[in-house]
């Protein structure tokens, strides 16, 4: 296995090479960049691979401009299942031309005995409209690639064979809580809530799979914009989500792992059923501990490109109150669960060009409509350069998650709790998105097996993304945690003290069970690997 850089990597083998992830290019309006930096690899030579897996369309792992010109399009995509044709199309369209379509959780042979599976994640807020894994073996040896998806369990893998090296993310890929209007205390402490969540997430996984051995990828993105700058892990910030490689290793150790190594790009790992060796390009411990100089030295050399995106951004001749009410509205009267869920009002401001002025536009779910802000009370309120907007809307872009909100160029206020609603319906900005999305949701079907958790009797499944709580669930007093993504509820009444809609069935362990226990509100899974707000 070569390290690529972020989540990518090329897997080698005497019956082909896979290419997994490839991202290069700034993403998400030139907010992230890879880190290390991996654009002087030799990409020719990389590209010319056998097959090619890429594990959903978020463009830290889905590089257009990088897979039109580095990659060989003579290699076969491994497809995962996935609900929309998306990703297909997206391929097609760059000139690939061979594909398998494989089927979830099912082991496919390829050539020369090389074993494939990818499970695929097909809730609407997973990823943008799906994530994945993959999974191969060869000569005895087993890979899982788990990149920055959320599986509820490993089972599947597991009961396949053991595992001899095992990679996933450990670091944040989401705007909470920096963007929010919050005092710098309490976005240090949630900070600190959120970064800790992602270890504990990890090191669950790894326990779960009892691999040979642990890779961390697929993070953390570096931030080379002055204006980001400050998200960098370089200020000894204890409420920075984005920990980087080496911090895990520190971190892992102290929970007793001794199993893992970090991959810089050009790092080659050779596995064997019985021994991992791994040949670095340059010292590890002393590359991160000059993290700061080499995130300065990319800083200027990557500027102009900064700037050229930037400039590339406005278009004063779209009309955005116009084009918002025509691309958003026929979506609004089609949404039932969507619009439901989010309840109210969801107000825009727009800073123009010179830095002052503002312009206030409301999306407003319960009237299905786009309108001038009308001085009204609103529970969600983004402000963002108009230029942003501008650009979104001549683009025709159908995920302003996996475009405006990942690039961390906004504010945001809120009142009350998170409403994963919100982040739901701004990514599915599509006839094809929002009729699947709906769909999911009203198919839906209750919980109805119960489990014992301390002294409460609640359902098995969390009603966030049905993670098996015997595995996940942690109750202290009245409080349950769903350690997949840290959301929790007060047992005695069963409400989510971490978002809306998403109540638990629950009860003391002495109490008789109800005669008809209500059905949870449907609630859509977590954002990808950028995954919900809060995870």
């Amino acid at each position: 296995m070569t390290g690529t850089g972020h989540a990518s990597l090329r897997i080698d083998t005497d019956a082909g090479s896979i290419l997994c992830d490839p991202w290069v290019n700034p993403a998400y309006f030139a907010s992230w960049f890879p880190f290390p930096d991996n654009s002087l690899l030799d990409w020719e030579t990389l590209g010319d691979c056998d097959y090619l897996y890429v594990s959903h369309l978020h463009r830290d792992h889905f590089d257009a401009e990088h897979l039109k010109r580095f990659v060989s399009k003579k290699a076969t995509v491994l497809l995962p299942e996935f609900p929309t044709s998306e990703m297909r199309d997206e391929l097609e369209a760059l000139g690939f031309t061979r594909f398998l379509e494989t089927k979830s959780d099912h082991v496919h042979e390829l050539d020369g005995g090389l074993k494939i599976m990818i499970q695929a994640l097909t809730s609407p807020t997973d990823g943008p409209i799906g994530d994945s894994s993959l999974w191969v073996e060869h000569n005895g040896v087993r890979v899982l690639n788990q990149n920055d998806a959320r599986p509820t369990d490993l089972t599947t893998y597991a009961e396949l064979g053991h595992v001899h090296a095992h990679l996933l993310q450990f670091s944040g890929a989401i705007w909470y809580p920096m963007v929010y209007d919050l005092p710098q205390a309490a976005k240090t402490a949630f900070g600190k809530q959120k970064r800790d969540r992602q270890f504990d997430r990890t090191f669950r996984y790894i326990d779960d799979l009892k691999a040979s051995h642990v890779v961390p990828i697929a993070g953390p993105p570096c931030f080379l914009d002055d204006e980001l700058w400050q998200f960098n892990d370089i200020f000894g910030d204890e409420g920075n989500i984005f920990p980087d490689q080496w911090v895990f290793q520190q971190e892992y150790a102290k929970h007793g792992g001794t199993n893992s190594t970090v991959l810089l790009p050009g790092s080659v790992m050779t596995v064997t059923p019985d021994s991992v060796s791994t040949v670095h390009p340059v010292d590890v411990e002393e590359f991160f501990a000059h993290k700061r100089e080499h995130l300065e030295e990319m800083r200027e050399r990557k500027r102009p490109i900064i700037e050229a995106a930037k400039a590339s951004w406005r278009h004063p001749e779209v009309d955005v109150l116009k084009e918002m009410k025509r691309r958003i509205e026929p979506l609004l009267d089609e949404s039932v669960y969507l619009a439901k869920g989010v309840g109210g009002p969801v107000r825009f401001d727009l800073v123009g060009y010179d830095g002052t002025s503002v312009e206030s536009i409301v999306v407003d779910f319960p009237g299905k409509q786009v309108r001038q802000y009308a001085d009204e009370k609103v529970r969600y309120r983004f402000r963002t350069e108009r230029a942003l907007i501008e650009h979104l809307l001549f683009i025709e872009e159908v995920d302003w998650v996996n475009s405006l909100f990942l690039s961390c160029r906004f504010t945001a206020t809120r009142i009350g709790q998170y409403n994963e609603f919100v982040y739901s319906f701004f990514k599915c900005l599509s006839e094809e998105r929002l009729q699947y999305a709906e769909g999911w949701f009203a198919e839906q079907k209750p919980d109805a097996e119960d489990i014992k958790l301390g002294d409460w009797i609640v359902q098995r499944r969390c009603p966030h993304l049905k993670a098996d709580l015997t595995r996940f669930g942690i109750v202290d007093g009245n409080t349950l945690t769903c350690q997949l993504h840290g959301w929790k509820f007060d047992l005695p009444s069963g409400r989510c003290l971490t978002s809306v809609g998403h109540e638990l069935r629950s009860r003391a362990a002495g109490a008789a069970a109800p005669a008809s226990a209500p059905a949870p509100a449907p609630a859509p899974a977590s954002v990808d690997g950028a995954a919900a707000e809060l995870s």
